[in-house]
């Protein structure tokens, strides 16, 4: 059996080490590398484990490889992006896909004009009520989709993620992106009007921890999300997804973590929640794997990254402006 060869590009973000988990449990795959400037932060993921430890992420670009998985800061992938497509290498790029338009339109063509796919990591559709309900809207059940209520409410991550040169914004980007991806992908429709709130409620920091994102589609359908970090340290988990989707039929709600039990314990001194549900980040991997293995479009394209980025980047210009933001046209 050929193994699809994979190369991890940055720990920065905590789902590289999930993701790479997840690699590893195929028997399909071969894990050749791991780069990252900080060799102690990937040490527990590379020596101890026996992958390969690369400095310069551009010295395992030059490795046989089919793709690489890019986990660095949002700042970075852009260029490590660009770098991995002109080595013929697929790509699978952590989200928010990029900090503007353009350079979001610049990653997918460089992609296209290299012949290599790129997928945005959006775990959150292979989230078991994800599906179903996605499974139920196509088969008309709820009907026409009129109106949405979704939130992605974390807690706040701290490190780079509010170093705005590094992250590119707060809690806005950094959770509009993913509950954003499943509107798009539910209304198979395209946000076309953006207004937004945006400020610092929660948190001793100086970027955006609460927000308020409404948003207008092309075919109609009215929608608002709050993305904001307001889960403080008690709460279970460090967050939460849900939709609740309104239909001229009926009406559907998804708790996206509710495959779970609820533990009561002195040892943390709170309650936790043990999650018993699918594994939405190796739902993810599995998807990207068996596109590259089998020659098949990726699940997530590049472009549902940029669709969903963009209405965050709009978020903060509404927020500013106090007016809504109209999104031009792609073809």
């Amino acid at each position: 059996m050929k193994k699809v060869k994979v190369g991890f590009i940055s720990f920065a973000h905590m789902h590289a080490a999930s993701y790479l988990l997840g690699m590893l449990k195929r028997d399909d795959v071969e894990v050749v590398g791991i780069a990252d400037e900080d060799a102690e932060r990937v040490r527990p993921y590379s020596v101890d484990r026996g992958i390969r430890y690369y400095a310069d992420y551009n010295e395992l670009l030059a490795e046989e490889l089919d793709a690489v998985v890019i986990c660095s800061e949002n700042s970075r992938h852009a260029e490590i992006t660009k770098h991995a497509a002109a080595a013929g290498k697929h790509v699978l790029c952590e989200k928010p896909l990029g900090l503007s338009e353009s350079e979001m339109l610049e990653m997918i063509q460089v992609c296209q004009d290299n012949g290599v796919q790129l997928m945005t990591a959006f775990p959150c559709r292979y989230i078991t009520s994800v599906r179903q309900a996605k499974e139920a809207i196509d088969a008309g059940q709820i009907g026409d989709i009129l109106a949405m209520k979704g939130t992605n409410r974390g807690s706040m991550p701290g490190g780079w993620f509010i170093e705005r040169d590094k992250s590119g914004g707060g809690a806005v980007l950094d959770h509009t992106v993913h509950v954003m991806d499943l509107m798009h992908w539910f209304t198979g429709s395209k946000a076309e009007e953006v207004y937004a709130h945006a400020e610092t409620l929660f948190n001793d920091t100086e970027i955006d921890d609460a927000g308020m994102v409404h948003v207008k589609f092309a075919n109609g359908v009215v929608a608002v999300l709050d993305p904001s970090w307001s889960r403080n340290r008690t709460f279970p988990t460090w967050g939460d997804v849900t939709l609740e989707i309104i239909g001229t039929k009926g009406v559907l709600n998804i708790d996206s973590f509710a495959q779970k039990n609820d533990v009561y314990s002195d040892v943390t001194g709170k309650a936790a929640w043990s999650f018993w549900g699918d594994d939405m980040d190796e739902g993810l991997v599995n998807s990207f794997v068996e596109s590259i293995r089998d020659g098949k479009p990726v699940e997530i394209t590049g472009e549902d990254g940029y669709y969903s980025a963009r209405v965050a980047i709009a978020a903060y210009e509404s927020a500013s402006t106090k007016r809504t933001v109209q999104l031009k046209a792609q073809g």
